[in-house]
């Protein structure tokens, strides 16, 4: 979950915001502000992901604002005047956006902010198999506008399927706008491998490995293992063979 702080020192700029972050599964709004000597504080007091920040106010700028929090949180600047904007990404913000903010714009921007999160918990290594048990990622489905979480733990397999990605979790399956290879790339490599060109699974999953084929638990699907990413399968698992 993304926390969210919304400043600006017009209320039906902050209502608009709020609207548009209560549609979105994975932002959460934890307050908003008229003032930003009081969006200073709540930055500094609590755990703020992102800052919906309005330019021009009257007891700071939204750019010296940025400058003050020096990236503590990302922000996304909210503006009527587009003349700021070189500015604005000198400071290295995530996005600039021109009010009144239309909901498909406003996606995207939020979305981009997502990547960065996503990314940057993929790419910290997972050390012991009970710091996946409340890990998730968030999916873009073939639904338009629709974000789904998803518990890396209740993942059995993921099989490719041309531009889509199919996710069989907690005997459901998923649908998402994805491939294969930046998903495998955001997963966790400790808990999940890449068996074939069509086919990720848990490794947690497997409870028996037959010639060409991996079973899984509760899985009926026939997983096959590709000479490709046999050599490599059988090497992380060395430790657990016996005999």
């Amino acid at each position: 979950m993304i926390n969210c702080l919304v400043v600006d020192d017009e209320q039906h700029a902050i209502d608009v915001l709020t609207h548009h972050i209560s549609q979105i599964p994975f932002l959460q709004l934890v307050t908003s502000t008229t003032n930003a000597i009081e969006a200073l504080q709540i930055v500094n007091m609590q755990k703020i992901d992102l800052v919906f920040l309005d330019i021009q106010m009257p007891e700071m700028s939204g750019l010296d604002f940025a400058k003050t929090i020096q990236g503590k949180s990302k922000v996304i600047l909210t503006t009527a005047y587009s003349e700021f904007a070189a500015e604005g990404f000198d400071l290295e913000v995530v996005d600039y956006l021109l009010k009144p903010i239309p909901m498909p714009r406003f996606l995207k921007a939020v979305q981009r902010v997502l990547n960065m999160v996503t990314s940057s918990v993929a790419a910290t290594p997972v050390e012991d198999a009970s710091s996946i048990e409340n890990d998730y990622i968030f999916l873009k489905t073939e639904f338009k506008g629709k974000m789904l979480k998803v518990n890396l733990k209740d993942i059995d397999y993921i099989e490719g399927m041309k531009n889509y990605v199919a996710i069989h979790h907690a005997g459901q399956k998923t649908m998402a706008l994805l491939n294969m290879k930046d998903l495998e790339s955001r997963l966790p490599k400790k808990h999940f491998y890449r068996v074939h060109k069509s086919f990720i699974v848990s490794l947690s999953k497997i409870i028996a490995i037959e010639g060409s084929m991996v079973v899984l638990k509760d899985v009926k699907a026939e997983i096959l293992l590709g000479d490709t990413y046999k050599s490599g399968f059988y090497d992380i698992m060395k430790d657990k063979l016996m005999g």
